[in-house]
């Protein structure tokens, strides 16, 4: 079966280079560089871009042009001065719509027209009832449907207005729905125009490989003016976007040619090598009835069985994830069981070292034979609780009965110093301090005696009491001797309260 597959597929590869090398239809594709522009150096020291004419609102720098700054209400363009000399062509576009807002407007625009348009017109910049093709990049939402960005393309014979309130909808010949605001890379779209046939290949700036392109659209039986003019334009309106062009690169499609190139359309190459198509095939054909005949039973596989179909992926790709998270499960079981056994090993030394240090062996039952190796107890958990608790209560009994120590050491050298200053080393009646005080007292009051009296004779020199009754010096020395004596029992009771706790020790 793959066998008689693989003879088909080269057979197949043969038949297309066979035929298109011995039918001659070669396309040539060549540059147009008077059609295009790209950087750096995209525009002269003067501000013109080379071939090409631009106005509006549109700035041409070095690496881009920008056909509408992010401002409200601009519009600009930019078209090639010279019409196309060619019939067939492609067009690479690589721009970026850029904006602050999470909505933009109004869009860009691609251009194909018999007449060049104006630099502010109504459609996006460009003007209405054009003649020829526009391919809109449309990034607001007129209609309000949710359908936008979208990208779509409308024909236009030169009489039809562009219907703006429904985005062209109802004039558009082919569309898709795409985003191309706001990407990490320039977006970039590859028109392709050959033999009626318009093509729009897509990449969305979502990587930097210049080959990730998809299918927008495809239309057949598209007939564009011959002779026309390319051009691009954009617009804002009430919101903006900053719309660049990076590059515009065009690419012409020449006729068909009759001969093969670098044969020099020599009959001989060709009659020769359409021998050796005709003689492969023929050959090709032998090997496959004999295959059917050695196989009977076996069916020529069908072209559909060689490609994957959209279940086949998606149980490819679901089994290709299951298989993924269950050498993810096998890890994580090889890991625990790594963990399991670490924690066993650990296990079996504890216990080792609690059964060489357990003094206490409990005698094995009566009727039975103690192990060869010795009982090996292993401490458990509330033991090891109740050891920590103990020692915590020893070490708070401690602490108590140390503090205790030092205050009766305290107490006991206080004690001992009162003594000592006592002649008959005997607790006194009276503290030392209560002594001290009692003769700062009697000083104090001799002094205040001696000024009383020198106050007294000076005020009897120089005039007479008045009529009012004063208070005499007498007085005065009584009220200070009964406040005295108060003093004084007091300090006398509060030392025989404090001889009488001393006397505990």
């Amino acid at each position: 079966m793959e066998r008689l597959a693989k003879i088909f597929s080269v057979f197949s590869l043969f038949c297309i280079f066979f035929a298109n090398l011995v039918g001659g239809n070669f396309v040539h594709k060549k540059f147009e560089y008077k059609y295009s522009f790209k950087p750096p150096y995209l525009a002269q020291k003067d501000g013109s871009v080379p071939f090409w004419e631009y106005g509006g609102n549109a700035i041409a720098s070095s690496e881009n042009v920008r056909l509408a700054p992010s401002l409200k209400s601009q519009k600009g363009a930019i078209w090639t001065k010279n019409p196309l000399s060619f019939d067939y062509w492609e067009a690479d576009v690589s721009f970026r719509i850029s904006g602050r807002g999470r909505i933009g407007a109004d869009g860009l625009a691609f251009w194909y027209v018999s007449k060049k348009g104006d630099y502010d017109g109504e459609v996006f910049g460009s003007s209405d009832k054009w003649n020829g093709l526009g391919i809109f990049f449309d990034s607001f939402d007129n209609d309000n449907k949710h359908n936008n960005p979208y990208i779509y393309a409308i024909l236009n014979d030169g009489n039809t207005l562009f219907d703006h309130h429904n985005d062209g909808t109802t004039q558009q010949l082919a569309g898709c729905l795409r985003d191309f605001r706001n990407k990490p890379f320039p977006t970039r779209a590859k028109i392709d125009y050959y033999n009626n046939v318009l093509t729009l290949l897509f990449h969305n700036g979502m990587s930097n490989n210049e080959q990730d392109y998809e299918l927008c659209f495809r239309a057949e039986n598209v007939v564009l003016p011959k002779g026309g003019y390319f051009g691009l334009s954009a617009a804002t309106g009430g919101l903006a976007d900053d719309h660049d062009v990076i590059h515009f690169l065009t690419s012409s499609y020449g006729a068909p040619s009759t001969t093969s190139p670098g044969q020099g359309g020599l009959n001989e190459e060709q009659q020769k090598l359409q021998q050796e198509y005709t003689d492969y095939q023929k050959k090709l054909e032998l090997q496959k009835e004999e295959y059917r005949k050695e196989h009977p039973n076996e069916k020529e596989p069908e072209l559909e069985d060689w490609y994957e179909s959209d279940n086949q992926r998606e149980l490819r790709q679901i089994f290709q994830g299951q298989n993924q998270i269950y050498e993810i499960i096998k890890e994580l079981n090889r890991k625990l069981d790594e963990v399991v056994g670490k924690q066993e090993r650990t296990m079996s030394l504890v216990s080792q070292q609690a059964g060489a240090i357990g003094s206490n062996i409990p005698p094995p039952p009566p009727g039975q034979q103690p192990p060869a190796g010795g009982y090996v107890d292993s401490i458990r958990r509330h033991e090891v609780d109740a050891m920590f608790n103990n020692q915590n209560q020893v070490q708070t009994a401690v602490g108590e009965l140390r503090q205790f120590i030092l205050e009766v050491k305290q107490r006991i050298d206080t004690v001992i110093n009162n003594q000592a200053r006592a002649p008959t080393a005997q607790v006194q009646a009276v503290g030392y301090d209560t002594q001290a005080l009692i003769n700062e007292m009697r000083d104090g009051l001799n002094h205040v005696k001696t000024n009383v009296a020198q106050v007294a004779s000076q005020l009897g020199t120089q005039s007479n009491c008045p009529n009012v009754s004063c208070v005499s010096v007498t007085t005065v020395l009584v009220i200070v001797a009964v406040q005295l004596m108060i003093i004084l029992g007091y300090n006398i009771y509060r030392d025989n309260k404090d001889s009488q706790a001393k006397k505990f020790y």
